[in-house]
This record gives structure tokens, C-alpha cells and sequence, in this order.
């Protein structure tokens, strides 16, 4: 007999579900989000190491934290929850996505003794909140505001710092130039939140990556083009320019249509009549007296010829994005229609040419009269390199943008977590109860930072570490003391240049703790089998399966976070969870 009396137990969810609750449930997520953190804790820093990934059908090499955590399908459901702050850290910052995965995942280590010792999850997540909310408050005291005067050495500074954990940090020098000239363009301008459709990035295989250049303008590729294009005008000053979303070449008939005449000759007035309606939009597009004619449609081998002969440059199968960057940066309008075409919609640029950049050819408008656009055309060895130098620019425009909106800097190389982690121990000793425990954990959570910077480097973190704790407990002005990657030592890395924007590091701060929270706050996971046949039973069963219980989906996933815990039986959520078929834990 059972605890209903002798009744059968009720079946709540579908047979051959997994569900796992309690003590050993937190603590197996806990192990899961250690796990990720690990994989990515050594690309941290200046000296930290690439990873490459391969998904079956291409490669990637790279350090950059959000490139990492997208590549690595994470299965485990709370692990994931880690793989979300590092895409929110990367949209919102751009820079510091390896640094908030690293602190969620040793927060929630530090806090892992407090559960397995029985502390209830909600006073430790209140501690949690608190500590966190303290940290942020802590950075934007210790942020050093911007003035005017030396506003561009503070940018570069803050692209020079996100390049220099990149795969092209030894040409930090052409490239931290170029990210400050195009996000100030964007600012001067007006438009920094369209950052990303603003400011292009191609990318050219071959030569060398010295050899990449900034574009204040717009640059695309030559598309795809017809006989007659060689014939062609390459080069125009001061061009009045086109823009059109229309096909400017002669469609085949539909299949099946069918035209009833009764005449031969009216067979050659309806030829005549579809080679009259693409001459009368030929004859448009030229009589308004363009030069360059752009379509995101194909332009054909006719138009191509017509337009050649008349002095006029087209390009079609334009992609969308370069032809809005035209638009922005020439003050043209995208028409959808050659009718009533006037000089207003019209767009003109100081020099179009087209030039040969390595293997390609590129259609370069230059000396725009809206400077909003800008193209960086970035050269390289292997697509792979180029690739990754691709990622580490678009984190350093991301930085730069941030810093312009935040106007002020804190320094890098863990001296903001060594200062607010020695802030956070002082206020710890305030607290009465338990908080005074978890708040001294969260503190030494912070310390993860300068101590991995230190591992990756081959340094010694124990000697360094105890010399940074002394520095800021017992100097006035050691706050901005952090690991000197140079000479494996401490140094001022204010004085140093090592600068981030503020709302990094106070963006990785409040997203690690809120992440750690939600890790806490979770009691029971409830997995699902998957049905393969869509028209299954409710019962969960799968055809053919004879009442077996389906395979666990997250089986392999969780058994490999679990196995430093002494393993755990195929299927199983963590040691000491027992199956439960729907009877809410009996």
C-alpha cells in the first residue's frame, strides 16, 4: 500500500518523463554552469588562448566570449541561462562576455556550500541582489568622467583595451584609429544607435593585414554584371545617383501563358510592346539625368549595354544593406518605380571610382555629402583570420559607442573587481546573520578576474593576488591597481591606459548576479520526452518503443557535468535524484 491509501498514484505528466527537484537539483545546475564557465575561462585577457570549433561543416577559431557560447549548443536547460547574459552582454557592450560568464558561473561556486549546508535559496539569492546592486553602485563612483579636451585619447585608449585581447592586438595601432574616426563620424552626425547598419565591415581574403583600410563612405563588392559592363564609365566627380528596387530587364512569360490573336502581325506589336515598356523606363532613368544607377534587382544585359553607351555606370543585385548605407551617406531616395523621376530623390557624393582590392573589385563612394556611412575593408591570410578580425573590430565599435554615451572610464585589468571586491568585505562586516557569509562570498567571486588574467598568463595568481588585496587595503591611491599582464607584477593600469567604458563592467556585474539568481530561484526541472511520431499517444510512449521509457535527450550532457560528483546513473539530473513518474516526489 502507498501514501494514498491503497489508491493507485495519479499520473500528472507523460509517461517517461524526467523530473528532479530539491537539494541535489540546484546543486547539479550549479555544476552545470562551472562546466561552461571552464570551457571558456582561459580566453580571458590579454594572453588568453583561442578555441577552436568545428560544427560539421565550417571552422572557427576564436577568444571572443558571446562567438564561443553561441558555437557551443549548450544542451543543459540552465546552463543556458549563462549563454543569454553573454549575448545580452555582447548587444548591449560588446566587450566583457568571457568576464560575465566567469563571474556567474564562480559566484554560483562560491555560493554552492551555503546550499549543500542547508541555507534557504531565497535568503541567499536577497544577499545575492543586494551585493550585486552595491558592486554596480561602487563602479559608477569609481568611474573617471571624460572632458572634452582629452575626449579622443579616451576613446582610443577604450579601443586599443578591447583589441588587446584579440587575435590583430599587435596592430591595435592601425586599427583602434580607424573604430574611433568611424563612431565619431556616427556621433557628430546624430545617429549612433545605427551603429550596426551604419558602419560595414567587408571582408577581403589575401594580402596583408596592414594592408586593411577605413572607407568614409560606403564600399561594396561589384555584382554580378553582364556583356557591355566593361564599357563602362568607372569613375565620375561629383555623380548624381539612382537608386531603384526595379528589375530593369526583360521578363520571360509566365509558364502557361497563353495570348490569343488573330493576326500574325499582332504577335510582333505585343514583342514590341514588352521591349517598349523596358526602353521607357532606360529612357527614365536617363533623362533624369543620373550617372550611377544602383537596383537591389537585376539590371540585364540590355540595359547594361544601354546605359554603357550613354555614359552611365549600373549595378544591380545590389544587397540590401549597402544600398541603404548609399542612400544614407549620398542623400538619395530608394525608388520603386521609374515614373516621375526628379532631382529631390536624386543623391550625389564628391568621387565614385572603382578600384581592384586584392582579388576583388569595389564600387568606393568617397567624400559623401551626409558623412553618416563608413566601410572598413579588412584584409587577411585565411578566412579564418579575417573572420576573427571581423569579431574583435565590431567588439571595439561596440566599446567606443559605449564609451561615448557613458562618458567615463574605469580601469581594466582587475582593478575595478579588486576594489569593489575589498568595498564589498568592509560592508559585509555590517550585515548581522547569514548575508554577512554570502555577501563575503559574492566579494570573493569578484576576485575570478585578476586571478584568471594572472593563470592565463603562466603568473603565479596566489603571490599576485595577495599583492593586489595589500595594495588596495592599505594604499589611498592603489583603487586601480590590477595584474600587469608586461611583467607579471602589479601596476596602475589607470596610468597605464588600460581603460574600459564604465557600463561594462557595471553591465557584467548586474547580469552575473541576476544570471546567479535565477540559477537559485530554480527548484525542479521537469524534461519532456520527445515524441518522433507527431501522431503519438498523449501517454509520451513512442511507437515501437513496447513501454520502454524513452531515452533521456539531456542524458550524456548532464551525466559529463555530474561526473565530478561521483556519477550518476544515465538519464538521472544529479546524485541522489530519484525518478518520479507523476507523483509530485513520492
Amino acid at each position: 500500500m502507498n501514501q494514498f491509501g491503497g489508491r493507485p498514484g495519479i499520473i500528472v505528466l507523460r509517461e517517461g518523463t524526467d523530473t528532479s527537484q530539491g537539494k541535489p537539483q540546484l546543486i547539479s545546475n550549479i555544476n552545470a554552469c562551472q562546466a561552461v564557465a571552464d570551457a571558456v575561462k582561459s580566453t580571458l585577457g590579454p594572453r588568453g588562448m583561442d578555441k577552436l570549433i568545428y560544427d560539421g561543416r565550417q571552422v572557427t577559431i576564436s577568444n571572443d566570449g558571446a562567438t564561443i557560447m553561441k558555437l557551443l549548443e549548450i544542451a543543459h536547460p540552465a546552463a543556458k541561462t549563462l549563454v543569454d547574459i553573454s549575448m545580452s552582454q555582447d548587444a548591449e557592450v560588446g566587450d566583457g562576455t568571457t568576464s560575465v560568464v566567469l563571474l556567474a558561473g564562480e559566484i554560483l561556486k562560491q555560493l554552492k556550500p551555503f546550499v549543500e549546508e542547508g541555507v534557504h535559496p531565497q535568503i541567499i539569492m536577497k544577499n545575492v541582489r543586494d551585493a550585486g546592486r552595491l558592486a554596480v553602485q561602487k563602479v559608477l563612483d569609481l568611474a573617471v568622467p571624460s572632458n572634452e579636451d582629452d575626449k579622443d585619447e579616451m576613446l582610443l585608449k577604450c579601443a586599443s583595451t578591447a583589441l588587446n585581447s584579440k587575435l590583430i592586438s599587435s596592430h591595435q595601432d592601425l586599427f583602434a584609429p580607424m573604430v574611433v574616426d568611424a563612431v565619431k563620424m556616427l556621433h557628430e552626425a546624430g545617429n549612433l544607435e545605427e551603429l550596426k547598419n551604419l558602419v560595414a565591415i567587408k571582408k577581403i581574403p589575401g594580402g596583408d593585414v596592414r594592408s586593411s583600410f577605413l572607407v568614409q563612405g560606403v564600399a561594396f563588392k561589384k555584382t554580378f554584371s553582364y556583356a557591355g559592363f566593361e564599357q563602362m564609365t568607372k569613375k565620375f566627380t561629383n555623380p548624381k545617383v539612382l537608386l531603384l528596387n526595379v528589375e530593369l530587364e526583360l521578363k520571360s512569360e509566365k509558364e502557361n501563358a497563353e495570348v490569343r490573336i488573330e493576326d500574325p502581325e499582332q504577335y510582333q506589336s505585343i514583342v514590341d510592346a514588352e521591349w517598349q515598356v523596358i526602353y521607357d523606363k532606360l529612357d527614365a532613368c536617363v533623362a533624369c539625368g543620373a550617372n550611377i544607377v544602383l537596383s537591389k534587382l537585376p539590371i540585364g544585359d540590355l540595359a547594361t549595354q544601354y546605359f554603357a553607351d550613354r555614359g552611365l555606370f549600373c549595378a544591380g543585385r545590389v544587397e540590401d544593406g549597402d544600398l541603404k548605407r548609399v542612400a544614407k551617406a549620398t542623400g538619395a531616395s530608394i525608388q520603386t518605380s521609374t515614373n516621375g523621376i526628379f532631382d529631390g530623390v536624386l543623391g550625389t557624393c564628391g568621387l565614385f571610382e572603382e578600384k581592384q582590392v586584392g582579388d576583388e573589385r569595389f564600387n568606393v563612394f568617397t567624400e559623401c555629402t551626409k558623412s553618416l556611412t563608413s566601410t572598413l575593408v579588412l584584409r587577411g591570410g585565411s578566412e579564418q583570420f579575417i573572420a576573427e578580425s571581423e569579431r574583435s573590430i565590431h567588439d571595439a565599435l561596440m566599446v567606443v559607442k559605449r564609451s561615448i554615451q557613458s562618458e567615463a572610464v574605469v580601469a581594466g585589468g582587475g582593478a575595478v573587481e579588486m576594489e569593489v571586491s575589498k568595498y564589498l568585505r568592509e560592508h559585509a562586516l555590517t550585515i548581522e546573520g547569514k548575508g554577512q557569509l554570502i555577501v563575503s562570498a559574492f566579494a570573493k567571486a569578484l576576485e575570478v578576474v585578476p586571478r584568471q588574467l594572472c593563470d592565463n598568463a603562466g603568473f603565479d595568481s596566489t603571490d599576485i593576488l595577495s599583492a593586489l588585496r595589500r595594495k588596495h587595503a592599505k594604499d589611498d591611491g592603489g583603487k586601480w591597481f590590477g595584474v600587469d599582464i608586461a611583467n607579471g607584477d602589479i601596476c596602475d593600469t589607470y596610468v597605464s591606459g588600460v581603460w574600459e567604458p564604465s557600463d561594462n563592467k557595471s553591465n557584467s556585474l548586474a547580469a552575473a548576479a541576476e544570471a546567479a539568481c535565477v540559477i537559485l530561484s530554480i527548484d525542479e526541472t521537469v524534461i519532456n520526452p520527445r515524441s518522433q511520431d507527431p501522431g503519438a499517444h498523449h501517454s509520451g510512449m513512442m511507437p515501437g518503443m513496447d513501454g520502454q521509457k524513452p531515452s533521456n535527450l539531456m542524458g550524456n550532457a548532464l551525466d559529463a557535468v555530474n561526473a565530478q560528483q561521483g556519477g550518476s546513473r544515465s538519464g538521472n539530473l544529479g546524485n541522489g535524484v530519484s525518478y518520479m513518474k507523476g507523483r509530485g516526489g513520492a
